[in-house]
């Protein structure tokens, strides 16, 4: 699979000058997403029987780093229908069908988007602040806040959790399910005015008793940390698909320098190109060697998912370092572009401007530096001592 095949340099293009003005007037990408479904780019994981590319991760990651490098919040808001097609495809390769129909629906144009996140809930999938209430149909209503929505505007299933308090004894029970776009009980606020990102529109979602029926419903899971396959999939989706976003970034960012290292020119060396000033070659070559340590880390990762490779209990570890190595390298790379380009970078509306706001959105995203230091921490050393 060439990325360039799905993605064409003449789609890329399109996509790349409508960036800005999305960046600019906070509004959503509706002309990519057109232009990315008729390209079959919703259909990635989905298999050639229902209509899709068929692909895995490994390209997926590929597709995403690509698109990133022309408008990093088309690509990260993407990002979330690709996790929950690809969760469905990671859940299929290991034997569980329970998210089967999120691919045949994608094949059909569904377009599903991630309701997970949660003010103050640091525990992210092991709890919830959100209420579901056992239904007698075996449906469950969701109240609760959802932040960090993307695809707002344009999501046809949202997938949610929520947390029965009353199920397993009254140790409660986290209740998975989607939520689809004409069901009563939910709520899309016009909150979404940010520094970077604008593109993506990833507004807050309210559920005022939001209804899912049974068959939506996908999985319980008790509260706290648990090996549950779906748990495993949904981190190999989101933290690999979020790396390659800003893996993205940061490759678009070393082109602009290298660019603007040949472009500019140097009074002090007679007139001649930056690129032969030591100091700016070093910079360049520094970044250089970061992007060269980060790709292979990122098509490993993903070709051992695709590939069913048991890394045991050093999975997560894997992932959250990989997301962590990924946003931190992005932004060193950003800032490296930035030096070399001069004070031309400083005014809104450069790209490199436009991307220094967009790369900072990677502290955010789960799992931050502190989590994913105590995940690694945990793996090879043990928990720490009560």
């Amino acid at each position: 699979m060439i990325p360039g095949e799905i993605l064409p340099d003449e789609l890329l293009d399109r996509i790349r000058g409508r960036a800005a003005g999305y960046d600019q007037n906070n509004s959503f990408f509706h002309e990519d997403l057109e232009e990315l479904a008729a390209a079959g780019y919703l259909k990635i994981f989905v298999p050639g029987s229902d209509g899709g590319l068929g692909l895995g991760l490994e390209a997926a990651a590929a597709l995403q780093r690509r698109l990133a490098t022309a408008a990093p919040a088309t690509a990260l808001a993407v990002n979330m229908h690709l996790v929950w097609t690809g969760v469905a495809h990671v859940l299929a390769a290991r034997g569980d069908d329970s998210l089967d129909f999120v691919l045949k629906e994608s094949g059909q144009g569904e377009v599903f988007a991630f309701g997970i996140s949660e003010p103050g809930n640091d525990s992210m999938l092991f709890d919830s602040g959100t209420t579901a209430e056992p239904q007698r149909d075996g449906g469950y209503s969701f109240t609760g806040r959802k932040i960090f929505t993307s695809l707002s505007p344009a999501w046809t299933r949202l997938g949610i959790f929520g947390k029965d308090s009353g199920a397993r004894d009254g140790s409660g029970e986290l209740v998975f399910g989607f939520l689809q776009r004409d069901a009563p009980g939910h709520e899309t606020l016009n909150d979404w005015d940010t520094l970077g990102m604008r593109g993506s529109q990833s507004n807050t979602t309210l559920l005022h008793g939001a209804m899912v029926p049974p068959e939506r419903i996908f999985r319980k899971l008790p509260v706290g940390p648990n090996q549950d396959p779906l748990i495993f999939a949904i981190f190999a989706c989101f933290e690999t698909l979020l790396a390659a976003v800003y893996t993205g970034i940061g490759e678009r960012a070393f082109t602009l320098a290298v660019e603007a290292a040949k472009r500019r020119t140097s009074a002090k060396y007679g007139g001649r190109s930056l690129s032969q000033d030591p100091d700016i070659r070093w910079k360049i070559a520094d970044a250089a060697m970061a992007m060269d340590s980060i790709q292979p880390q990122l098509a490993s990762v993903a070709r051992d998912v695709d590939a069913l490779v048991d890394h045991g209990a050093q999975w997560f570890p894997k992932f959250v370092g990989l997301k962590v190595r990924a946003t931190e390298n992005a932004r060193t790379m950003v800032d490296v572009a930035i030096r070399v380009s001069g004070g031309s970078s400083y005014f809104r509306g450069s790209e490199l401007e436009r991307l220094y706001r967009d790369v900072l959105a990677g502290i955010f995203h789960p799992s931050n530096d502190e989590s994913a230091h105590t995940t690694v921490a945990n793996a090879w050393l043990g928990p720490l001592e009560s």
